[in-house]
């Protein structure tokens, strides 16, 4: 009111604005963004080698295995994972007796995979008491496998059955995870190291130490006897090549002589003569030298021709 007039604001402010048909669409679109807020929010995605599991009230409703996209109810259901790929597990070292009444401490690893991740959960409730579970099998299984063998043949490379062994200690394992519906394999054990406890060790250690060295000693002496036949063999065959060597040169050199007797004998045969002269010379270079003293008569043949007499 102004100077006793009455002021009408609408007359001020035009129509006046409409808020009412704003405030519905700002409400609808709230709305739709949380339905669609809580539609995204209660999507999950199984990826590969993961199983989804998804609970209701803390209860197993359902699993998911193949990859791809799902939706849980809101605020009722839960999804928690599970790995599907193969696992491994370190087992704790154990000491345990051979058959030989030997003590030894066993380090083992298993390789290991959910197959029924709803037994799984049944009956072991979560990953750790799996695992606890299948090391307590293991250790049993391997406690009473090797509890059969010789301290020798475990750990001796030429002797051992771990090959078979650890096979048979997987499958007895399995077995034993099936029989109280685990939901778990076991797919491999395998025996990564075998001690000795520590106050073993030093004798076990030079016994091991005098094995060695007799089967060295042992390979040596092969050795040897392999060499000497080498040795005998090959001075055989040089021996028997000299020899045929030496009786091949006798039969060249007699045919050789033989030769020249009938070339000499065919040249000599044509003068006689010359021959007998040629005869007596080379008996002078055979029988006279410096200190040679001769005592022949004068008209001897042989004197006469050492003289200078040919006729």
């Amino acid at each position: 009111m102004s100077d006793g007039k009455v002021i009408d604001m609408k007359e001020r402010t035009g129509d006046g604005f409409k808020w009412k048909p704003y405030t519905k669409l700002a409400l609808i679109i709230l709305i739709v963004l949380l339905l669609i807020g809580l539609l995204f929010a209660n999507l999950f995605i199984v990826k590969e080698g993961e199983y989804r599991v998804v609970r209701q009230f803390g209860e197993v409703v359902r699993i998911e295995s193949k990859p791809g996209l799902n939706y849980k109810i809101p605020f009722v259901q839960s999804v928690s994972t599970l790995p599907k790929y193969q696992m491994t597990y370190d087992v704790n070292e154990a000491e345990i007796n051979t058959k030989d009444k030997k003590r030894m401490i066993i380090d083992n690893y298993a390789v290991w995979k959910i197959e029924d991740p709803k037994k799984m959960i049944s009956n072991a409730r979560t990953l750790e008491n799996a695992e606890s579970r299948m090391e307590e099998f293991i250790y049993s299984v391997v406690r009473s496998e090797l509890g059969q063998l010789d301290y020798d043949e475990i750990i001796n490379d030429e002797k051992t059955t771990r090959g078979s062994l650890n096979d048979k200690i997987t499958e007895k394992v399995n077995v034993l995870l099936s029989q109280d519906n685990y939901g778990i394999v076991v797919t491999d054990v395998r025996m990564k190291r075998t001690d000795l406890p520590k106050e073993n060790e030093q004798s076990v250690f030079t016994r091991m130490i005098s094995e060695r060295q007799s089967k060295a000693q042992e390979y040596l002496s092969k050795g040897d006897a392999e060499k000497n036949i080498i040795v005998a063999d090959t001075d055989r065959q040089v021996k028997e090549t000299l020899a045929k060597a030496q009786a091949d040169a006798e039969t060249i050199r007699a045919e050789g002589e033989a030769q020249a007797a009938k070339v000499y004998n065919e040249s000599f045969s044509k003068d006689p003569s010359f021959y007998n002269l040629f005869r007596t010379l080379e008996s002078y270079k055979k029988t006279i030298n410096g200190e040679t003293v001769i005592v022949l008569p004068s008209d001897s043949p042989y004197a006469r021709l050492l003289m200078g007499y040919t006729e």
